[in-house]
This record gives C-alpha cells, sequence and structure tokens, in this order.
C-alpha cells in the first residue's frame, strides 16, 4: 500500500483520512476567509488533516460567460496567502503545460482536471515538478482504463499520485458513483479520494450550467467512506444557492461539523477491521 506525503500530511487507504475541502473557484476575499477559518477550526478540534482546495480558474464551465475565477496570477497570490496565513497545505487545478511552471511555485497539490487526465503533455508537465499529484478520474473512463494513466506516470518518473473518483456518466445529465468501482481503485495500492460533491452534479442539468443534489451530499460521503479510503474531498459554502460555481453540489458550512464527525467515525470503525482476502 503506497503512502503519499503532502508536506506533513500523509495520505493512505490504511491511515486516518484526509480531508480537502474548500470552495469550487476562489470567490469574493470575505467568502474565502469564511470558508477557510471554518474548514481549519473544524479539522485542528477534530484532529482531521486538512488540505485547502480552490481552483484560480474553471476552466471547463458550461458556459461562456459562467464565473471562473481571478485567473492564474491573481488566484495564486491569493492561495500563496492563504497557504502562509493559516499555515496550510493548499491545491488547485492545472490546465496547461504553460501555468504548471507558475502552480508549482505555489501549490503543494496539483491536480488533473477529470476531462483532461489523458493528456499526456500535462501529465509529463505535472509530473515534472516532483509535487504530489490528485488525479480525478474521467467520467468517461472505467477503473480498469486508470492503469493507462498509472504507467504514464510511472514512465515519467513521478508516482507520488492520487486517484481521485468523481462519478461516473450514466446516462444523459447524470452521474453515478460504483463502490464496487472504488474498491478496484484501492487495488492499484495507491491512495484513493472521493470527491463527494463533484459526483452530486448533474452535468448540464440546468441548461447552460450544471444542476446538483447536495441533499445527498451525507449519504454519498458515508457510503464511500465505509470501504475504507485515504481522503474526501469536499466543496463548502457558507450559502451554497449564491455560490458563483457549482452550489447545488456544495455542502452548506454551518454543516461542517456534524458531518465531519459521522464521516472520521465511519473511517475509523472500518479502518479498525483486518482486511479479509475473499477469492
Amino acid at each position: 500500500m503506497k503512502q503519499v506525503e503532502v508536506g506533513k500530511i500523509k495520505l493512505s487507504n490504511k491511515e486516518d483520512f484526509v480531508l480537502i475541502a474548500g470552495l469550487n473557484v476562489l470567490e469574493d476575499g470575505n467568502t474565502i476567509k469564511e470558508v477557510v477559518e471554518e474548514c481549519k477550526q473544524v479539522t485542528e478540534e477534530l484532529d482531521i488533516p486538512f488540505i485547502f482546495k480552490a481552483s484560480y480558474d474553471k476552466a471547463n464551465r458550461s458556459s461562456f460567460d459562467s464565473f471562473r475565477g481571478p485567473g492564474v496570477d491573481e488566484g495564486l497570490d491569493i492561495l500563496k496567502k492563504i497557504k502562509v496565513d493559516y499555515r496550510v497545505p493548499v491545491i488547485s487545478d492545472v490546465h496547461t503545460s504553460e501555468e504548471i511552471f507558475k502552480a508549482s511555485k505555489v501549490l503543494d497539490l496539483l491536480q488533473i482536471p477529470a476531462f483532461l487526465c489523458r493528456q499526456t503533455d500535462l501529465l509529463f508537465s505535472a509530473a515534472s515538478t516532483g509535487l504530489p499529484i490528485n488525479i480525478k478520474k474521467g467520467q468517461f473512463l472505467s477503473p480498469s482504463e486508470v492503469e493507462n494513466i498509472i504507467d504514464k506516470f510511472k514512465h515519467f518518473g513521478n508516482e507520488n499520485i492520487l486517484l481521485c473518483e468523481r462519478g461516473t456518466s450514466f446516462g444523459y445529465k447524470n452521474l453515478i458513483v460504483d463502490m464496487m468501482g472504488l474498491a478496484q481503485l484501492k487495488n492499484y495500492q495507491y491512495p484513493v479520494i472521493f470527491d463527494v460533491t463533484h459526483s452530486l452534479q448533474e452535468p448540464g442539468g440546468g441548461g447552460n450550467i450544471t444542476s446538483g443534489r447536495r441533499s445527498y451530499v451525507l449519504d454519498l460521503a458515508k457510503s464511500a467512506m465505509s470501504i475504507g479510503l485515504a481522503g474526501l474531498f469536499l466543496e463548502v459554502h457558507p450559502d451554497p444557492d449564491l455560490a458563483k460555481c457549482d452550489g447545488p453540489c456544495a455542502l452548506p458550512l454551518k454543516h461542517l461539523r456534524e458531518f465531519l464527525v459521522q464521516i472520521k467515525s465511519i473511517d475509523a470503525l472500518v479502518k479498525s477491521f483486518s482486511d479479509i482476502k475473499i477469492n
């Protein structure tokens, strides 16, 4: 079972889960402050390792006029300030080989977006930084196809990778999470992360925007974490109805503590069991 380190945080399917949480995209300063402070306070009180996430640019929005974020330079400056002021590791999406050089100077963990998970040049540039990398499994891929992505990173000499499940396309405007697929991802021995909020999406469900099913966020998170994973990826917002991106999927910030209490209990229980090899 492989272990990946992000600063002082260790991620493994055998260790206590790590929370990767924050905003879908960087918004105004007050919203960012409220989210990062609440996440940090709650995770410290519950003794849950925490990595702050927010995208500086959402390059794959449904509509041309959808909010994308502050952009690479301003966004990285914001993330750098969060990293220093709150002493937390930070993660964001990277979209092109050109921006990876800048991003690698600030981010502790690079994230490959699901739609780009097979882009060889992008994977090469990310691997070349030597940083750990969170690979979002494309909605169009089966667990067995992920092996090809892993092989690319092996070839490029960087196996500090996390495999992140974020739902699989199931007909039009719908995603499902295959629990057996999560178990299959664990078979690769790399840390597996479950992105619960993106798995709740209904792509194109709002016409020119993505809709979602946030009322099921706790049910889906509990189901996935019962398999025994390295981490949970979660987007929160003080008022999801006013969020500038993916609000229909985000957990209201006021529920974060009670949500994590339940997830932590399930994670601890599952990892207290011995594995049984069933052939």
